[in-house]
C-alpha cells in the first residue's frame, strides 16, 4: 500500500504553501477561531482573506466548475485544508462550502444551486448553521421551530441557539417542524434563510474566554419564499443527516490543527529550562510528546481514509465519526498535556510576556474541551461507531 502523494498533489501542496507565506501577514496569523474574540480589523482581514481564495477557487476546488469549484479531487482539497490548519490561516466559509454547499448540490434545486453554490464558493456568502434549540442539542429531532405553510411563504416562529457566528452570517441554514403531529424524525422541513428578514433579533452569547462566538437567534413571524425550502416538505431529517455527514467530513483541519500545535510544543520543550536544564531532557516530558506524535499521525490517517472514501463515492458515516472523536480528544489531549509541561506558565493568558507559546495553551485548554461538543457530542460519535461500525444493538 503506497501512501505517498502524487507528483502534482505535492505540486499543488507547495503552491498553496507558497500562497500562504506570501499572503499572511501578522494580522493573518492571529487565530480566528471559536475560542477567542476577534476584533474587528481581524475579522475584515479574515473575510477579504477567504475571498482571495474563493477567486483562486480553492474554497470548494473539488466542486464543479460550473459551481465555482475547480473540479479538483478530495485528496487535492484535503491536502489544502491541512495546510490552511497547519498554518492558521483564517477562513470564514467552512460552513458554506464544507457543510451546506455540498448538501444543496446534493438535494437542492437547480435554481437553489445556480442562486447559491456560486458566490459560496467565492466566500462572499457566509453560512451559519441553525439545528440547536434550547431543548433539542444532540437529539436534533426534537426542535419545536415551527413553518406554517401562508401563500407563497413559510411563516417561522422559534428560537435557535449557539449558532456558531451567526452575526457575521448572511444566511442561516435551519431546520423547522412543518407537521407537529407526526413522530418527531418525521414532520421536519429544512430552509435557507437570509438574515436580514424582517423578524429576526440575535443576541450574543460570549463564551469562557470572553469571545463573543455564539448567538441565539429568535424568529418571530419571519417570512420565507417556498422557493428556500430544501428538499421536500417533511423530509428535513435525511438532509440533516447528509449535511451532518459532510460536517464530519471536514476532518483534515483536526489533524492540521494537531500537527502545528505539537510541533510548537516540541520546540517550546526543546528552549524552555527548568533547573538549567530543557524541559526536553525529562523523561516524562519525551514520552509525553512521543505519544503524542503517534496520536497525530493516527489523527491524520484516520481523516485520509474518510476522505480516500469520498474519493471513491463511498459514503463514510461511522468512518467520520472515529476520525472526529479521535482528533477533537487528541487537539483537547495536546492542550492538556501542554498544560502539564508548561506548569503555571502554561495558565498564563494572551498577552502576557511570560505566557509561553503567546498564550496558546491556556486558551487551547479552554477552548478544545468546548470544541468536543461541536457537530455532535463523543457519546453520540459513540453510539454511531457502535451501532454502525461495530454492529452493535441499540440500548
Amino acid at each position: 500500500m503506497d501512501f505517498r502523494f502524487s507528483e502534482e498533489e505535492e505540486a499543488f501542496r507547495q503552491e498553496v504553501l507558497d500562497f500562504l507565506k506570501k499572503e499572511l501577514t501578522s494580522k493573518g496569523m492571529s487565530v480566528l477561531t471559536l475560542w477567542e474574540g476577534e476584533t474587528e480589523e481581524e475579522w475584515e482581514f479574515a473575510r477579504e482573506f477567504t475571498k482571495k481564495l474563493g477567486k483562486k477557487g480553492w474554497l470548494a476546488l473539488w466542486w464543479p466548475r460550473e459551481y465555482g469549484g475547480l473540479g479538483g479531487s478530495d485528496v487535492q482539497y484535503l491536502i489544502f485544508n491541512e495546510e490552511m490548519a497547519y498554518y492558521r490561516a483564517p477562513r470564514v466559509d467552512v460552513a458554506g462550502t464544507g457543510i451546506i454547499g455540498p448538501t444543496i448540490m446534493v438535494h437542492g434545486t437547480e435554481e437553489q444551486k445556480k442562486r447559491f453554490l456560486v458566490p459560496t464558493a467565492r466566500g462572499e456568502i457566509i453560512w451559519c448553521q441553525g439545528y440547536t434549540e434550547p431543548g433539542a442539542g444532540s437529539d436534533s429531532a426534537a426542535i419545536q421551530t415551527r413553518a406554517v405553510d401562508d401563500g407563497d411563504d413559510y411563516i417561522i416562529n422559534g428560537q435557535k441557539v449557539f449558532t456558531s457566528l451567526a452575526h457575521h452570517s448572511d444566511y442561516c441554514y435551519l431546520t423547522t417542524r412543518t407537521d407537529p403531529n407526526a413522530p418527531k424524525h418525521k414532520g421536519l422541513s429544512y430552509f435557507l434563510v437570509d438574515l436580514k428578514s424582517p423578524g429576526i433579533t440575535m443576541r450574543p452569547l460570549i463564551n469562557m474566554l470572553g469571545a463573543h462566538s455564539f448567538n441565539e437567534i429568535y424568529l418571530d413571524e419571519v417570512r420565507v419564499p417556498k422557493a428556500n425550502m430544501l428538499g421536500k416538505k417533511n423530509e428535513a431529517w435525511k438532509i440533516m443527516m447528509a449535511t451532518l455527514n459532510f460536517e464530519r467530513g471536514t476532518l483534515a483541519s483536526m489533524a492540521g490543527q494537531a500537527r502545528r500545535a505539537l510541533d510548537e510544543l516540541i520546540a517550546c520543550a526543546k528552549e524552555m529550562r527548568h533547573n538549567g536544564q530543557p524541559l526536553a531532557q525529562d523523561p516524562m516530558v519525551r514520552h509525553k510528546l512521543a505519544e503524542l506524535a503517534i496520536e497525530v499521525q493516527v489523527a491524520r490517517l484516520l481523516t485520509y481514509r474518510v476522505i480516500w472514501m469520498q474519493g471513491k463515492r463511498l459514503f463514510p458515516s461511522y468512518e467520520a465519526s472515529l476520525a472526529k472523536t479521535f482528533g477533537d480528544e487528541l487537539n483537547f489531549r495536546i492542550a492538556r498535556i501542554g498544560m502539564d509541561i508548561l506548569g503555571l506558565y502554561g495558565q498564563l493568558a494572551k498577552g502576557s510576556k511570560w505566557a509561553p507559546l503567546a498564550g496558546w495553551t491556556a486558551s487551547a485548554y479552554q477552548g478544545t474541551l468546548g470544541s468536543l461538543f461541536a457537530g455532535g457530542t463523543p457519546e453520540i460519535q459513540r453510539n454511531v461507531i457502535s451501532n454502525i461500525g461495530l454492529g452493535l444493538p441499540r440500548r
